[in-house]
């Protein structure tokens, strides 16, 4: 049962769906992992947990998209991650979004200064945009989690 549909690719973005009425619930361990100095053992516990209830606000506005590219990777985001945005949210400033800049979808961290907009790369090789009114730019959504392989 598999709970995200593809439903297209644009500008080497791939768009899904989110669909939260199938469930695939898997084993939570209700504990915290230290990533320090190892924690003594405790009695752990298995509870189910479903992770589209914990990664999505409103299944309505929340769709997955991945990556391409390395625009981004300064900030934890590599080619081929998955980016969880929600439509919804209003983008604040130095929030990561999906942006629309003439045309074209592009994932930036936003920047407002008193009188500019900016769409920044968190990569040294890229540089930043300044939004200009000559320019046709919206926010399609702002990213609210990224999933990413470890191996």
């Amino acid at each position: 049962m598999n709970s995200i549909k593809k439903i297209k690719t644009i500008d080497n973005l791939e768009f899904f769906t989110v669909s939260v009425d199938s469930k695939k619930e898997i084993p939570f361990i209700d504990t915290m992992v230290s990533a320090g100095f190892p924690s003594p053992a405790d009695d752990y516990l298995d509870l189910p947990i479903d992770l589209n209830e914990y990664l999505v606000e409103n299944s309505a506005a929340t769709f997955y998209i991945r990556v391409s590219g390395n625009s981004m990777q300064d900030e934890g985001i590599d080619d081929g991650d998955l980016l969880v945005v929600d439509r919804s949210k209003s983008p604040k400033n130095n929030d990561i979004v999906i942006g629309v800049l003439n045309g074209e979808f592009t994932v930036k961290k936003i920047q407002k200064t008193k009188t500019k907009l900016f769409m920044v790369a968190a990569n040294k090789d890229y540089k930043k945009i300044e939004i200009t009114e000559e320019m046709d730019f919206s926010v399609w959504g702002v990213v609210t989690y990224v999933i990413h392989k470890t191996r």
